[in-house]
């Protein structure tokens, strides 16, 4: 499977010292099957004036076979709670690879209105349930990362 990496540096051996806590799926490496998903990560580097990136990896599925992963088909209950402890740095789990929805800018406003107490878990998940989710892959062990074999990148 290809995978892309959005950013404004070319990323040829991707790591964890280098990713943010707090986040939706955790501390790792996160990448997207759908190029326009990287593009559009792109687009805030590009806001900032900086270059914007694609980053291009191969990765081969069934080398999950030997990981521990956590996959969320929809955005669900339990995609809100893993969310919620990632993001307040409560994620005690030890997933190799998290894949799941990523939120756009309509889900994050759901997310933030549920995190703010504005609105109930199940409210949440009402908004929730219509939207399509794009796809984002978190490697988020060594393990994972040396699974993913960079091919290339594009400057945009």
């Amino acid at each position: 499977m290809n995978l892309y990496h959005g950013s404004y540096v070319e990323i040829e051996q991707p790591d964890l010292e280098h990713s943010r806590n707090n986040v939706d799926f955790g501390r790792g490496f996160y990448t997207t099957p759908l190029y326009e998903q990287a593009l559009k990560w792109c687009d805030k580097f590009k806001r900032r004036n900086q270059s914007g990136i694609v980053s291009k990896y191969w990765f081969d599925e069934e080398k999950m076979q030997n990981l521990k992963v956590l996959k969320f088909d929809s955005y669900s209950e339990e995609w809100l709670d893993f969310i919620l402890a990632c993001r307040k740095g409560n994620d005690v789990t030890d997933y190799d690879i998290v894949i799941g929805g990523v939120a756009n800018d309509k889900v994050f406003n759901t997310v933030e209105l549920f995190f703010d107490g504005l609105i109930d878990k199940t409210e949440a998940i009402n908004r929730l349930q219509y939207e399509k989710p794009n796809l984002q892959i978190c490697f988020r062990s060594e393990k994972a990362i040396e699974c993913l074999h960079f091919e290339g990148s594009e400057m945009l």
